[in-house]
């Protein structure tokens, strides 16, 4: 089993940026070969998709919300997947959370019911 840890929430003014991580412990190979995603829920929302990156790290895929502002990647060194957020908004304001794709080398997905692991989350906050 991986266990997943996200770190990096924060307060930020509109216009900022926060770079988002989830780092993988435990049976470690269970990161190397599968897609990895972000998603988050804001404060009274369902949780949504956010961003993904398939597992070999050559292709990513983003919600329109996000496209342009946010960038995913990973370390495979460090077992280890980015949120990188520019020109934040208010409307960013959610917990975050990583998962990993239940299928080995599975297609990009935005569908929650493709991911398992989740980790706890991390807030961020967007200030006007």
């Amino acid at each position: 089993q991986v266990q997943l840890v996200e770190s990096g929430g924060g307060l930020v003014q509109a216009g900022g940026s926060l770079r988002l991580s989830c780092a993988a412990s435990g049976r470690t190979f269970g990161f190397i070969n599968y897609a990895m995603g972000w998603f988050r829920q804001a404060p009274g929302k369902e949780r949504e998709f956010a961003a993904a990156i398939n597992w070999n790290g050559g292709t990513t895929y983003y919600a329109d919300s996000v496209e342009g502002r946010f960038t995913i990647s990973r370390d495979y060194a460090k077992n280890t997947v980015y949120l990188q957020m520019n020109s934040l908004k208010p409307e960013d304001t959610a917990v975050y959370y990583c998962a990993r794709h239940k299928y080995d080398r599975g297609s990009l997905s935005s569908l929650e019911d493709e991911y398992v692991n989740w980790g706890q989350g991390t807030q961020v906050t967007v200030s006007s």
